[in-house]
């Protein structure tokens, strides 16, 4: 009978096993499709080799296989401006040794599914925007050597659980947001040469227990207390830019200190409990050894019988022909993604209710603006300020966890902005019944710059005024690339974007980030305007959102507009760009490009944004200037005050009285 038992275990165990070789590679391709469907959006579209239908992964971009093929080992896409989020799928990596996805765009939190990738060996997620805390569970990687994060967005505390890395040899954590003290301590007679430690091992805590670090970066955060002994080796450039205590220290001024204090967890988020280790030594104290012994054995047998019923069933889907829907969840599924979430991303941010903003906008009847992705309302708030509301438009059912973080992104990064000529946002409305997403911004009275340049009566916009309008866009941006950090750009900059106060102050609002997010929701794929003039845009402005130099060459192009007073791109006329070539650098017919509209105009002043436009549409991005640069050329070299007005024109008494 013993020897019956033996032989069925055996064979269910190779069973097992040949069944678990078959499905890990097929485990692997559906943790990269995730990935893949995370990312939204991909302009150099490296991840176009990959396709999901496809069992065998080892031949698309960035990733690598073992010999034998049957394993993914390495996953390396880095500066490929991938925008999206980090898949908890991956995780399912089983025998990853390397993760490196080193200066992206990716934006929300590190998962916690990381922590089970044991083979990791190096994890590169450095220059990104991530946010929230480490995962404590990255201590469990047992394997690592290698830990970038550096220059992302990251809060919380440090934990102690790096410090069970026992082959982590380099740490770069600098440019984070990091509070609370470096962990790390022992006896009080602890060496400060970390090759040292050997010996005293046991009495250490934190990254003290990490024997073999050798870098390690912790600069430009917001760490308070004292550098542990054990890492007094580092150089102290590795400890410059915080809140620590030690004169000889470059730190932070004490006014960004003044939050430092030592930050606690999040409540729920990572709770302490008794090790699994110490409960099973309390109930094995208090059963015999026999009873203990039997459940046991017990709880192998139903434990392999249940691995295998899940192993067949897994084999049998994976034989089945399956078509991914990027983006279509499942409620069950939706529920499990919100887990991810960080729900404090918000707590500074004003939130409305639904019912508040109903009110204040007539029971939304009052509608200013509207496009394919959302609609704009105008409204009072009671006892406060005009607002306009941007609602998005998209169903529940297309509503997943990473759209809900993205839109918590969204929210945040707007409301960092703070700029006389940027559009101020006032906060934000998440509601379920009935499901809800707006926007709530501080209105502008005169509406945008596209209706009075192709709508209103342009007489409004005098030379001058144009001139004061382009010098506050340039501040506006100026503002945006360079004096906010991380800096931020305009999704689709254009006269759209530029809203006007009733003295024509300008104000740079980005309402069409949620285009491309949105179209991954397979509802829609056009990109027309919010006025509707804008057509279907042509190869040279579908990238101008995707970088710093992006917004510079779109400035150039609605420089071109503010002073022709033609739009962008209209099917009947062409590019604008592509028309005024021929007039930009040619002094003797440069002035052909003005509005015919306006009766006088400076001449100077047109040589002056002349040189700018081509500045800022060059052919090759490296050579456009900065904003800083063109905001000095425009400031130095245009007048925009009232006399310079009053001389070109009788006209401009009377437009002066009105608006006085």
């Amino acid at each position: 009978m013993r020897l019956y038992t033996s032989l069925l275990s055996f064979f269910l165990i190779s069973t097992v096993s040949f069944d678990t070789c078959a499905s890990v590679l097929s485990n692997e391709v559906r943790a990269l499709t995730t990935f893949k469907e995370a990312v939204f959006e991909d302009p150099n579209q490296v991840l176009s080799s990959w396709n999901t239908l496809d069992s065998d992964p080892c031949d698309w971009f960035g990733v690598s296989c073992n010999a034998a093929r049957d394993h993914v080992v390495n996953l390396n896409i880095s500066w490929s401006s991938l925008k999206g989020f980090l898949a908890p799928e991956l995780g399912q990596i089983t025998y990853l040794e390397q993760l490196t996805l080193h200066g992206n765009n990716l934006i929300g939190i590190i998962p916690k599914e990381l922590g089970m990738l044991k083979s990791l060996k190096v994890l590169d997620l450095g220059m990104n925007q991530l946010s929230g805390p480490i995962p404590p569970e990255i201590g469990n990687m047992a394997l690592l050597v290698k830990i970038n994060l550096q220059s992302n967005l990251l809060t919380g505390r440090l934990p102690s659980e790096l410090g069970n890395l026992k082959y982590l040899q380099e740490l770069r954590l600098d440019r984070n947001k990091l509070q609370g003290p470096v962990p790390g301590g022992g006896s009080s007679n602890v060496a400060s040469n970390m090759h040292e430690m050997y010996a005293s091992n046991s009495n250490l805590t934190g990254l003290c227990r990490s024997s073999q670090l050798k870098f390690a970066d912790f600069s430009h955060n917001f760490f308070v207390g004292s550098i542990p002994k054990c890492l007094e080796y580092l150089p102290r450039t590795s400890f410059q830019g915080n809140c620590l205590q030690g004169k000889e220290l470059k730190q932070r001024p004490s006014v960004q200190c003044a939050g430092a204090s030592p930050a606690t967890s999040h409540p729920g988020v990572y709770p302490k409990h008794r090790s699994a280790e110490d409960v099973s030594k309390h109930h094995g104290a208090s059963k015999p050894a026999w009873l203990l012994a039997l459940e046991i054995v017990t709880g192998i047998m139903v434990g392999s019988f249940f691995l295998i019923g899940v192993l067949t069933a897994l084999q049998k889907c994976n034989n089945k022909s399956s078509i991914i829907i990027p983006w279509k969840k499942s409620a069950s599924e939706k529920e499990h993604m919100t887990v991810y979430i960080d729900q404090d991303m918000l707590k500074d941010v004003m939130r409305y209710s639904r019912q508040e903003l109903e009110v204040a906008c007539e029971d939304f009847s009052n509608i200013i603006g509207s496009s394919p992705d959302s609609v704009v309302y105008k409204g009072t708030i009671k006892g406060g300020p005009e607002i306009a509301v941007i609602s998005l438009c998209i169903k529940e059912e297309y509503w997943t966890g990473y759209l809900e973080l993205y839109f918590q992104r969204e929210v945040a990064d707007l409301a960092r902005l703070n700029h006389e000529n940027t559009g101020k946002l006032l906060g934000y409305c998440k509601e379920s019944a009935p499901f809800t997403r707006m926007l709530v911004f501080e209105y502008a009275s005169n509406g945008t710059l596209y209706e009075h340049l192709h709508y209103g009566e342009e007489c409004q916009l005098s030379w001058t005024r144009r001139m004061k309008i382009v010098i506050g866009i340039a501040h506006g941006l100026k503002y945006l690339h360079t004096e906010i950090e991380p800096p931020f750009t305009i999704s689709e900059l254009n006269s759209s974007a530029v809203y006007l106060t009733e003295d024509f102050l300008p104000k740079l609002v980005d309402f069409e980030s949620w285009k491309t997010i949105l179209e991954r929701s397979e509802r829609n794929s056009g990109s027309v305007g919010s006025q509707g003039a804008v057509c279907v845009l042509p190869n040279s402005f579908e990238a101008r959102h995707l970088d710093i130099q992006g917004n510079v060459y779109a400035f150039g192009v609605l420089l071109l507009e503010i002073i022709s007073g033609r739009p962008p791109y209209c099917k009947d006329k062409g590019c604008l760009v592509d028309w005024a070539r021929d007039y930009l650098e040619m002094p003797e017919v440069m002035s052909y490009v003005v509005d015919p509209e306006l009766k006088h105009f400076k001449y100077e002043d047109l040589k002056v944004i002349c040189e700018v436009i081509n500045l800022c549409i060059n052919p090759d991005p490296d050579k456009r200037p900065s904003m800083q640069e063109l905001c000095s050329m425009l400031e130095s070299r245009i007048d925009t005050s009232i006399n310079v007005e009053l001389k070109a024109s009788s006209l401009a008494w009377a437009e002066l009285a009105l608006s006085s």
